[in-house]
């Protein structure tokens, strides 16, 4: 008996085992229940809608940027082809060698004389001008901020210079004809009321920020490596400012240098009030002149017949304008190519 029962309990320990197995291989190949294939299913539902939806998002943002892209290049375009369509019906009577070459400007008057040079050289003069004030105020501006200035004082000091380019060239105006011209007429008593210097000392002022803010971000941009480096072989703070941080990001200051001498070559509304309406060929500052953007109002708001030879002075004068600048940008950008340093 003893025998027999300890066979059996064997047998069925073996039974129960068997039975065990077969139980756990039948439930590892049973099917999911209808709540986990759903869930499944939903979370590949939900991966492959991000993956869409971040698809549909770049494939918009990058249409989106390329037609932003193309209107800029199609309004340039548009542009250029007015002047010279408009400048046409001008450049056919009068020969582009008189135009460029002759030192007197008088489309109106007799007799009519249609040299440019006197309303090119009264805006360059009020440029240079400008650019005496602009460049070494706004490079000192720049480098006080940049390699000077605390934290706290260049976010205070930053914001209240670039209010400087928010004032209405208008105010600059009329603060150049009313308040600038008589201060100088006190060192100068034979200045007129109607000057170029005090035209382009307002025009430096209303150029500075631009001029200050780029030269910045450029020795902003600058690696600390550097300035750090020449600390540690004794160089004194204004040393490192002007002998490595400067030269490093010459690039970048020239490129504003150009940009801001741009902005003053275009401007309008400042000097047609406080420049006068003279076209002179003269590098006097204290007298009164005409620049290209000034002659351009004065004769937009007469009463110039349209069509007219003396009408399409406008466009002659205006796509010489737009060269101008076009060559201050492009200059700009070769600056940028030639001497421009990354750094990583």
């Amino acid at each position: 008996m003893p025998g027999r029962r300890s066979h059996f309990s064997l047998r069925s320990a073996r039974e129960v085992k068997r039975g065990n197995v077969s139980s756990g291989s039948a439930a590892q190949s049973s099917p999911e229940s209808p709540s986990d294939v759903l869930k499944s299913a939903d979370s590949e539902y939900r991966a492959l809608f991000k993956r869409n939806k971040r698809t549909w998002e770049g494939t918009l943002v990058h249409h989106l940027v390329f037609v932003c892209a193309i209107l800029s290049i199609l309004t340039t375009v548009a542009i250029l082809l007015s002047l010279v369509i408009q400048s046409w019906g001008f450049f056919s009577q009068v020969p582009v060698w008189e135009f460029l070459g002759e030192a007197r400007w008088s489309p109106i008057l007799k007799p009519r004389s249609y040299g440019v040079l006197p309303l090119v050289a009264g805006t360059m003069l009020v440029t240079f001008l400008g650019a005496a004030v602009a460049i070494p105020v706004g490079l000192a501006a720049a480098t006080y901020l940049s390699e000077y200035a605390h934290d706290k004082v260049r976010r205070v000091i930053k914001p209240i210079l670039e209010v400087l380019a928010g004032i209405p060239t208008v105010v600059y105006g009329y603060f150049a004809l009313t308040f600038v011209t008589p201060q100088l007429q006190r060192i100068f008593p034979d200045m007129l009321v109607f000057n170029a210097l005090s035209a382009g000392l307002v025009m430096g002022i209303m150029i500075l920020p631009m001029v200050s803010s780029l030269s910045e971000d450029a020795m902003l941009a600058v690696p600390n490596s550097l300035r750090q480096a020449a600390y540690a072989l004794g160089a004194t703070r204004f040393e490192v400012s002007t002998k490595i941080v400067i030269p490093a990001a010459l690039s970048g200051i020239m490129a504003a240098f150009i940009i801001g001498l741009s902005r003053a070559i275009g401007e309008t509304m400042l000097v047609t009030i406080a420049a006068g309406a003279t076209p002179k060929l003269t590098v006097n500052p204290l007298e009164s002149i005409q620049t290209m953007t000034a002659y351009i109002v004065q004769l937009s708001l007469g009463e110039t017949p349209h069509g007219s030879l003396e009408f399409n002075t406008i466009f002659a004068v205006g796509l010489l304008l737009f060269l101008m600048t076009l060559v201050m940008n492009v200059m700009g950008y070769a600056i940028v190519r030639r001497w421009g340093l990354k750094y990583e």
